[in-house]
């Protein structure tokens, strides 16, 4: 699986109360919680992102609560990637569970806001095209991959299901 957007970076730390504020959990719709997705620390973040694009954090990203709504938020804001130093274990799970690829990377800090990215999520390569830099990651298990390209946990276990009958 490849991607290919534009980055928008993230400090260290970031919770799951930064990614989608708590007065808005008592929604499941993707659009609705897309729309409010890391606006206690940038309310401007959703005007600039696009469908495509690729967030970029620092260290512990999705500490906090384990609600499945930070996932949820973010890819219904259009980010197809998360990149970070590291994950909170929940939110690494919940990400993957949901749909939501996301790589660990320690390099993130050659990334620059804005700067334009190709990543291979086979391959665990993440190409910066602004600077010509190229970068490895942790691959993609085999297995997460086709979560991932089910959608979800829950649509791969289906999808699993069907092939056996």
């Amino acid at each position: 699986m490849k991607i290919n957007g534009k980055a928008h970076k993230f400090g260290n730390h970031i919770n799951t109360d930064d990614i989608i504020a708590a007065k808005y959990l008592d929604s499941q719709d993707d659009s609705f919680l897309g729309s409010k997705c890391m606006e206690n620390i940038d309310a401007g973040f959703i005007g600039r992102v696009r469908s495509g694009d690729i967030m970029i954090a620092g260290d512990n990203f999705g500490c906090g609560s384990s609600r499945e709504h930070a996932p949820v938020s973010i890819m219904g804001c259009g980010i197809a990637l998360v990149i970070a130093k590291s994950f909170a274990r929940i939110f690494y799970r919940n990400s993957i569970n949901r749909g939501l690829p996301i790589l660990v990377c320690a390099k993130v800090d050659q990334i620059k806001n804005g700067d334009s990215l190709d990543i291979d999520l086979e391959e665990g390569t993440i190409k910066n095209l602004t600077t010509g830099k190229i970068f490895k990651s942790e691959k993609f298990p085999e297995f997460m991959q086709e979560i991932i390209e089910a959608k979800g946990l829950i649509s791969w276990i289906k999808k699993k299901s069907r092939r056996k009958r």
